[in-house]
């Protein structure tokens, strides 16, 4: 019975693998799809801070329901809420409100699971409805479809992961004069991820972004590059908290002198996700 104890003992202590969705602090995200019939439900809070100019905060909250249908596939949905408070900002009406803004519903699918190969890929679409412009608040009829390629490898066994993601998201928009506007963004990311103590990991996320008029690249309109830290908490066996915050470190508009693209982009992006699993 002792030696039982103190097996259980070692085992609450000692390092274990971790699922590697949100080890990354959630803009990356990371390969893992769950185990089979697992159900979740997540709060979801990006916040957007600065533009060129004046005052400028934006809150997207997404609530939502994530099922595991099998081992290699997850889905998940839920209701888009915004919050906005806009004040002289250049090219952007004051504004201070919030409301239902959309819905958006997400599927991911195994391509290559971790087995012989020491890395894990998933492909993610997500398709969202946005009746308020993500940016600007406006009333708009927005449809977009994220796509991401989610890859991640286990550097040092349970203790240090890296990530890498690939991202393609086109998107179209009626415009008040009644014709559609279509723009897309393209980039990429690099995260580590340190397992610093049992269920606890902090690490670092860099992002590459680029953005163009067109759904096909037509138009290059600016680029921007974001680095910040990130922290993953296992509370307990069924919730988890992720959280990263980043800022633009370099980039470029075109047609705008000066460093940043704060035209298609924030200063600074933050993310806050919690997980509770039932």
């Amino acid at each position: 019975m002792f030696g039982a104890a103190t097996a259980h003992a070692q085992d609450d202590t000692g390092f274990h693998e971790l699922e590697t969705k949100y080890i990354f602090g959630s803009f990356t995200i990371g390969s893992s799809t769950g185990i089979e019939g697992e159900k979740a439900f997540e709060s979801e809070n990006l916040i957007s801070l600065g533009k060129r100019g004046g005052r400028y905060g934006a809150l997207q909250s997404v609530i939502e329901f994530e099922y595991v249908p099998n081992q290699f596939t997850q889905i998940e949905f839920g209701p888009i809420v915004s919050a906005y408070d806009i004040r002289g900002v250049p090219g952007l009406d004051d504004r201070k409100s919030w409301g239902m803004s959309g819905f958006e519903a997400e599927f991911r699918s195994v391509l290559i699971d971790r087995g012989a190969l020491p890395f894990a890929v998933t492909l993610a679409i997500e398709p969202e409805f946005h009746s308020l412009d993500e940016t600007s608040g406006a009333t708009v009829i927005n449809y977009g479809l994220e796509t991401k390629l989610q890859a991640d490898a286990e550097l040092i066994k349970n203790r240090l992961y890296l990530g890498f993601n690939l991202l393609y998201e086109p998107e179209t928009t009626h415009n008040n004069v009644g014709s559609w506007d279509d723009e897309s963004t393209i980039g990429g990311s690099v995260a580590l991820a340190w397992q610093i103590i049992p269920n606890v990991a902090i690490g670092a996320d860099l992002w590459y972004l680029r953005h163009y008029d067109g759904l096909t690249f037509r138009t290059f309109t600016g680029d921007a590059v974001y680095l910040g830290p990130t922290l993953y908490w296992k509370i307990d066996r069924k919730t988890l908290l992720s959280a990263a915050w980043e800022t633009q470190i370099a980039g470029h508009e075109i047609g705008i002198p000066g460093p940043f693209d704060l035209t298609d982009f924030s200063q600074t992006r933050a993310r806050l996700l919690f997980e509770h699993e039932f």
